[in-house]
């Protein structure tokens, strides 16, 4: 039997607020969360927003996750120097949300 899912890429939305983010960024997006699959494979679709803090400190690169599963969204914030280290903590964090849904669906079961 031919498994289809495995080569479906989840669908990622990448807003750029007030800028307009490079392909090398939104690349490097779509791997990072296509990763996420591994802890929970009923991701439907995420959402990322990058946004510039107006203040003055080095750490102003902001990236807000956004994923959706069925039934549930969850949303993961980071505050960086560069948005792609926003990003890597904030699936970091997104894995560890994902693996704790599991693990629940499993103990109802």
């Amino acid at each position: 039997m031919f498994n289809y899912k495995r080569f479906m890429i989840m669908k990622v939305n990448v807003h750029a607020v007030n800028f307009s983010a490079d392909r090398k960024l939104v690349g490097f997006v779509q791997a990072r969360l296509d990763k996420l699959e591994k802890y929970y494979d009923k991701v439907v679709n995420s959402d990322v927003f990058f946004k510039v803090d107006n203040t003055n400190g080095k750490e102003n690169k902001i990236a807000e996750v956004k994923v959706n599963v069925p039934g549930n969204e969850f949303i993961v914030k980071k505050q960086c120097k560069t948005f792609e280290e926003a990003v890597d903590l904030a699936a970091e964090s997104m894995e560890r949300l994902l693996v704790k849904r599991k693990q629940k669906i499993r103990a109802k079961a």
